[in-house]
C-alpha cells in the first residue's frame, strides 16, 4: 500500500512538473514574440521621418530589456530542469 501511495505521489509530481514546463515554454514563446515586436516598433520609429517621442521610446526600450531578462531567466530555468 505504501508503495502505491509513493508511486501515485511521484506520478502527480511528474505531471505537475510537466505542466510547469509547458507554462514556461508558453511564456517563453509569448515573451520572445513581444520582444521581436518591440524591436520592430523601435526600428520603425528610428527609420521614420516623423519626430520621435523620446519618453515613449525609452519606455519601449525598458520593456524590451525587461522581456530580454525574463527570457533569459525562463531559458535558464528550463535548462536547470533538463539537467536535474
Amino acid at each position: 500500500m505504501l508503495e502505491f501511495i509513493l508511486f501515485k505521489y511521484k506520478l502527480e509530481r511528474a505531471f505537475s512538473h510537466m505542466e510547469d514546463q509547458e507554462e514556461l515554454l508558453q511564456k517563453l514563446a509569448e515573451y520572445k514574440s513581444e520582444h521581436a515586436a518591440l524591436n520592430d516598433v523601435l526600428a520603425r520609429m528610428l527609420d521614420s521621418d516623423q519626430p520621435v517621442n523620446l519618453l515613449h521610446m525609452q519606455q519601449l526600450k525598458k520593456k524590451k530589456l525587461w522581456l530580454k531578462d525574463m527570457i533569459q531567466k525562463i531559458e535558464s530555468a528550463l535548462i536547470d530542469d533538463i539537467i536535474a
